[in-house]
């Protein structure tokens, strides 16, 4: 798959997990990262590992949010 096509697929996924989130999110939290944060960041993380054909052999952007979700290692910054 074309990496611009799964950066956008990333996108999407991300924004969608990030909203469910935020609606769950109780008033009195003390998180200290917001669910948009929280995701702002790993999105970032993403395109930047996309871009470097990390993911190059995946099929969707579902498959790497999955696959970020499972094993942050997937993602360098984050090491």
């Amino acid at each position: 798959m074309n990496r611009d096509q799964l950066i956008s697929e990333v996108k999407e996924e991300y924004a969608r997990i990030a909203s469910s989130e935020s609606r769950q999110l109780d008033d009195q939290s003390t998180a200290k990262m917001t669910p948009e944060a929280y995701y702002e960041m790993m999105l970032s993380n993403a395109i930047s590992e996309i871009s470097n054909g990390t993911f190059d052999h995946f099929n969707s952007g579902k498959e790497i949010v999955t696959a970020i979700a499972n094993d942050k290692h997937w993602l360098s910054n984050l090491q």
